[in-house]
C-alpha cells in the first residue's frame, strides 16, 4: 500500500480535483478569504487560481510529497505566496491566534483524527476568523446513506482512508466553530454516495 498511497492516490486526486465541474465550487468556497490563511489538505494546489487578491500569504499543510510536487506549476502561476508549512493538520506548529482565515476542500474525509485537526485549526485562527470549507460526507437522504455505509470500507481502502460517512457540520460544531453559512447538495457528475457536499463558512 505504500507505493499506491504515495505515488498513485495523489495522481488520482489531482485528476479528479481538477475537473471543470468543481471549479465553480472552488471559486465559491474561496470567496471572502483575506490576509494570511492556512489551507489544510492543500493537495496539488487546485485552489490556488481562486484565492482572492486580498489573500496575502498561504501556509499549506500537505502530507504528500508528490502532491506538493504536482502543485509547483500552479503555485508559480498564481499571484499569492504559498509555502509548505507542515505535513500534519492534527499537530500545527503555530502559535494561537495566528491566521486571518482557513481553507479546507475535500480534506476532512481523510484525516485520521479530523476532530483533532479541526480543534487545531480553530486554535490557530484569530478570534472571529473563518474556516471556509467544501467537503463530502454523510448524505442528507437515508437511502443514499445506506449505500455510503456499505461502500465506506472499500472507499477507505481505495483512497487512502477516505470516509464517506463523516458528519461535516456536526464535526465543525463539536470542535467549537459556529457555522454561519452552509449549503448541502449533491455534486454534478458524481455518484450521490460520493458527492454529498457541504460548502460553507464556520467562525471561531
Amino acid at each position: 500500500m505504500g507505493f499506491y498511497v504515495e505515488r498513485i492516490v495523489p495522481r488520482i486526486a489531482d485528476a479528479v480535483g481538477g475537473t471543470e465541474a468543481v471549479e465553480p465550487l472552488r471559486r465559491r468556497v474561496c470567496e471572502g478569504l483575506y490576509g494570511e490563511i492556512i489551507e489544510i489538505g492543500f493537495g496539488s494546489g487546485h485552489n490556488v487560481p481562486f484565492y482572492p487578491d486580498a489573500v496575502t500569504d498561504v501556509a499549506a499543510v500537505e502530507p504528500s510529497d508528490l502532491g506538493w510536487e504536482l502543485a509547483h506549476d500552479r503555485i508559480d502561476a498564481g499571484h499569492t505566496p504559498v509555502r509548505r508549512a507542515c505535513l500534519d493538520s492534527q499537530y500545527l506548529p503555530f502559535e494561537d491566534d495566528t491566521f486571518d482565515g482557513a481553507l479546507s476542500t475535500w480534506t476532512l474525509c481523510t484525516i485520521p483524527d479530523a476532530d483533532a485537526a479541526l480543534r487545531e485549526v480553530r486554535r490557530v485562527l484569530k478570534p472571529g476568523a473563518a474556516l471556509h470549507f467544501l467537503e463530502h460526507g454523510l448524505a442528507p437522504e437515508e437511502d443514499v446513506r445506506r449505500w455510503q455505509r456499505r461502500l465506506d470500507p472499500l472507499e477507505q481502502r481505495l483512497f487512502a482512508g477516505c470516509h464517506l460517512t463523516r458528519r461535516i457540520a456536526d464535526m465543525l460544531t463539536a470542535a467549537g466553530f459556529t457555522i454561519i453559512a452552509l449549503d448541502v447538495f449533491y455534486g454534478k457528475g458524481a455518484p450521490k454516495s460520493m458527492g454529498a457536499y457541504s460548502l460553507g463558512v464556520a467562525v471561531r
